[in-house]
């Protein structure tokens, strides 16, 4: 039975998320090192499920790898320098050949699922120049997207896939950054998403310095970090001075993307681990996924709880209720402490609750309950636990109650994090004791405000 009640949770978020998503924009970078392996049909075959799905997609794969094969072939030298490849003007015909042999075989892999893409030259490049005495040649950075033509491209139903090439006004090709150039196209057109899809992409302690502030998944990995939480970890890692791994420079490189993204109107970028098959789909369409989402300040919001909400919290709270967490309530209970509770709203669905039940409103011995609080697991690493009892906390200070109590069978650890200390159960109100039921056992937990 929780399985069936669990499938039927996934089935009503995918259902949520093809309505909201109908028409939306998100843009995929796909890294050399997924397309040149195994994983790349599946994961084409994913995006071409959510362009079916109503999704509009664009598709910008880099080619760094082949374009090394490519030169090391025609024994042409070149290297990277602060992340752009610095290679001749003779190496051109063959940066952009390789640039366009992945681009294509991109397009083959989606016509494969009845997919059209279309491949364009819809960038405007400037060369990079010559940069603290080093000529960077055939770099280019990226100086306008034609995006009337892209949307067109896009209202006409086709999947418009970038090489990592620009051209300036004369018609030279310039190889450009395939991340930047990702980042770029899901600003000027203001994407819902922009995904970067490359192996293992951890962000963890073993390898980053991190703010307190930030939960970690049981993997060790961030879930999810808000715009102020990114900033502080790149400020954390900007130790120029000592030689970074390739992976953990690609990571931090990724979060400045991501951030200036967010910063410029991107809802929401998410770092992904493409070795996970069936990423791309769980990501968008559920709240399973792994890698890790930058967001701005308007993903998630803690409101009061609405009629209309009453079925989805009863839903959330049936698998605690199951386990013995939380007590049984009812909607005509639940309707008639409608002003106690909040939830935390994440595209149309409900993904935590908890309320608040004050006992005396003033005075030396006011005491108010925090209660109810429940938790979509596939939100458990994100901090809104937290959040929605440090929440309630406020409003209780607000309300001038002196301290406020939970009572709790399993959860003690939690909000012994949060500040809360063993009390007596003589301590809770009259009112609140007759309820105690003593063969459950529910133990008292304070916090002093």
């Amino acid at each position: 039975m929780e399985n069936l009640s669990e499938s039927a949770k996934q089935i009503r978020d995918v259902i949520n998320y093809i309505k909201i998503f109908k028409d939306a924009l998100a843009v995929i970078h796909i890294d050399d090192q997924i397309i040149d392996s195994g994983l790349l049909p599946s994961l084409i075959h994913d995006i071409a499920l959510i362009h079916q799905a109503g999704l509009k997609v664009i598709v910008a794969p880099g080619a760094r790898k082949q374009i090394s094969e490519i030169l090391d072939g025609a024994k042409i030298e070149w290297k990277i320098q602060k992340g752009s490849r610095v290679a001749p003007e003779s190496a051109m015909p063959l940066i952009k050949t390789a640039a366009f042999d992945v681009a294509n075989t991109i397009m083959n892999h989606l016509a494969g699922e009845n997919r059209t893409a279309v491949i364009g030259n819809w960038v405007k490049a400037r060369a990079k120049g010559v940069l603290d005495g080093t000529d960077y040649g055939t770099a280019g950075e990226i100086d306008k997207l034609k995006i009337d033509v892209i949307k067109q491209t896009l209202d006409d139903g086709f999947i418009p896939i970038f090489p990592c090439i620009g051209w300036n006004d004369l018609g030279k090709p310039y190889n450009i950054s395939s991340a930047e150039l990702a980042q770029q196209i899901a600003c000027g057109l203001k994407a819902q998403k922009l995904f970067y899809i490359l192996p293992d992409p951890k962000i963890s302690k073993n390898e980053f310095s991190l703010p307190d502030s930030v939960h970690l998944s049981g993997d060790g990995n961030i879930p999810a970090m808000n715009l102020a939480e990114a900033e502080e970890i790149l400020r954390m890692n900007c130790d120029c001075k000592t030689e970074a791994s390739e992976h953990r420079a690609q990571i931090l490189s990724l979060l400045r993307l991501a951030k200036d993204a967010c910063k410029k109107g991107v809802d929401r970028v998410h770092i992904l681990n493409g070795k996970v098959d069936g990423i791309l789909p769980c990501e968008i369409f559920s709240g399973i996924g792994s890698g890790t989402m930058v967001y701005n300040n308007g993903y998630g919001d803690l409101r009061a709880m609405q009629p209309q909400d009453i079925p989805s919290v009863l839903s959330l709270m049936n698998p605690f209720v199951q386990k013995g967490i939380l007590l049984e309530r009812t909607a005509k209970q639940l309707k008639a402490d409608l002003d106690s509770y909040i939830v935390y709203n994440v595209d149309e669905g409900i993904h935590a609750c908890a309320a608040l039940k004050v006992y005396q409103e003033s005075g030396a011995s006011s005491q108010a309950e925090i209660c109810a609080v429940a938790v979509d697991p596939a939100y458990g690493n994100m901090g809104v636990g937290p959040k929605i009892v440090n929440y309630l906390l406020d409003k209780a200070r607000a309300q001038k109650i002196k301290s406020v109590f939970v009572m709790t069978t399993q959860t003690a650890d939690f909000f012994e994090k949060l500040g809360f200390a063993p009390d007596s159960i003589d301590s809770i109100p009259p009112e609140r004791k007759k309820l105690w039921n003593p063969e459950r056992g529910s133990k008292v937990y304070r916090k002093v405000l």
